[in-house]
């Protein structure tokens, strides 16, 4: 993908459907619409899934808590939902089994009925049975498993993936059908023709110049901002959104070695907690607290942390310290308001699209596993609001970029899937940094082929090094920005501000710095 043919374009040339938001919901719409052979625009005001959509648990899961609340119809659409993404991204989704520990006489049975019925919502899609298991088989799969009381466990299948890499594979897919589509493109307005929406004002945050995108339609598909798009049209309407934080803890691997995670099923405020293997690392979350103000860079509260260093000392039999924390994320829950109560984990996680009166087209809240029936629900709106034919989508079984099942050996490539090769070939397979796995080479290919326009791009969501361990990050930045000054044809004065500017907000990542505190 390269950026400067895509912004050229996007102010040449109409467009079908213009799409606002680069996370989840906007990039799979915009391959949805590719695919169905519309012409697509999207814009992204930051990065490609700088967002929620890089701030998940890494799971494509059905929603055990989604069943307990008897919205069995969500669970149903997220586990198909489920099958199909690991059928066709099988280089970013596998199988992960769980395990919740027991410590009553009858959570056991309790769950193993439930986990049971979550077998048959999956059907033919399920990865695996779930099944019951003594003491001795819950230890032997959780070696760190807090011992003292427990009785057994239950262990079940769900999924796995990296959020932000299949997010940017979505965005070479759309690109790779014709969508024309640009980060650090922001949406400063919108445009009307006869009182109806056809197109947007937004700005080249690089360049600095200003353009109209013209299309038979816009989606707003801006996460937690769709109510300030919304505004553009509206603007004494009523938010849609109510923000809801949540955030992980990222530990050594040696808290959960093995490749089987925990699944607690119920805390104090009613979350799930999840403690889970993730590229030799554990992600421990997630929090759910209801938020006023909204951010690019949401920052983890202290009362957030506490609880996440509680409930993991509390479920693994050492006790995580604050040296343990290799990084600390937040993300924004885009949740679809539900009168005025304040308990956000009570809001529904389905997704819900608005239609204004001038031919808006807003999609909200919602879940990454289920973001393909998401594009395809809002973009059959598109057509008729475009007045565009209807097309059948072809995205149930559409391989995203980079689909492969063949093995690759190197662990840091796997995830490239068919790109690895290309990757390989680039030849300068030396490590930007001893404590992580990420190579000169790959910088290359992200400046080259995925869009990455600064040190953040690369090490936050190219690469997941911010998250998994932000010190030694901000010891890679220099590195990263000297390889990015000469793939940009940047000077020194760039280079040398992407490296301050990267150390400042990866401290916002680091246990007990100042910047991190929310």
């Amino acid at each position: 993908m390269n950026r400067e043919t895509h912004v050229a374009a996007l102010g040449a040339e109409r467009f079908d459907i213009c799409i606002v938001g680069g996370g989840a919901t906007g990039l799979g719409a915009a391959v949805d619409a590719a695919a169905r052979g519309h012409r697509v625009a999207l814009v992204e005001q930051a990065d490609f899934a700088k967002g929620t959509s890089s701030r998940s648990t890494k799971l494509v899961h059905g929603g055990v808590r989604y069943l307990k609340q008897g919205n069995v119809s969500l669970v149903l659409e997220a586990l198909r939902e489920r099958g199909r993404l690991a059928r066709n991204a099988p280089h970013l989704v596998h199988d992960l089994s769980f395990v919740i520990p027991t410590y009553k006489w009858w959570e056991g049975p309790f769950y193993g009925v439930g986990m049971k019925v979550y077998d048959g919502l999956a059907g033919k899609l399920g990865f695996g049975p779930s099944q019951l298991l003594s003491k001795e088989e819950t230890i032997a799969r959780i070696p760190t498993i807090e011992t003292e009381g427990l009785t057994g466990g239950v262990m079940y299948h769900d999924g796995q993936f990296d959020d932000a890499r299949l997010a940017i594979h979505l965005a070479m897919t759309a690109s790779g059908l014709g969508a024309r589509l640009a980060n650090r493109v922001c949406c400063r307005g919108l445009v009307k023709e006869g009182g109806m929406v056809r197109g947007v004002e937004v700005e080249d945050l690089e360049s600095g110049r200003s353009f109209r995108i013209h299309a038979g339609c816009v989606v707003n598909a801006a996460g937690v901002f769709v109510d300030e798009v919304r505004a553009f049209d509206e603007p004494a309407a009523k938010p849609l959104v109510a923000v809801s934080q949540g955030i992980h803890l990222v530990l050594p691997q040696e808290f959960l070695p093995g490749d089987s995670a925990i699944m607690v099923p119920k805390t104090e405020d009613g979350r799930v907690l999840f403690a889970v293997p993730w590229h030799d690392r554990v992600v421990v979350g997630t929090t759910d607290t209801p938020l006023t103000a909204k951010s690019l860079e949401p920052r983890a509260l202290p009362e957030e942390i506490d609880f996440i260093m509680e409930h993991a000392a509390r479920y693994l039999s050492r006790d995580p310290a604050p040296a343990d924390v290799k990084s600390v994320f937040a993300g924004l829950r885009p949740l679809v308001k539900a009168g005025d109560g304040g308990d956000t984990a009570s809001l529904s996680r389905d997704h819900t699209i608005l239609v204004g009166q001038s031919g808006l087209i807003t999609i909200t809240g919602g879940k990454w596993t289920t973001y393909r029936k998401m594009a395809e629900d809002v973009i059959d709106h598109a057509e008729m609001v475009a007045g565009l034919d209807a097309v059948r989508c072809h995205t149930d079984t559409l391989q995203v970029h980079g689909a492969t099942e063949l093995e690759i050996p190197e662990q840091n490539l796997q995830a490239y899937g068919s790109d690895s090769e290309l990757i390989r070939a680039l030849d300068e397979a030396d490590l930007i940094h001893p404590a992580l796995q990420l190579t000169r080479a790959e910088v290359r290919w992200h400046a080259r082929q995925e869009m990455a326009r600064s040190v953040e791009d690369v090490l936050a969501r190219r690469s997941r090094c911010l998250l998994l361990d932000a010190r030694a990050s901000i010891e890679a930045a220099p590195a990263v920005a000297a390889i990015l000054r000469e793939e940009l044809f940047r000077d020194a004065a760039w280079e040398e501000q992407q490296v301050k500017d990267y150390a400042g907000l990866a401290r916002g990542y680091v246990f007990g710095d100042p910047a991190s505190a929310g």
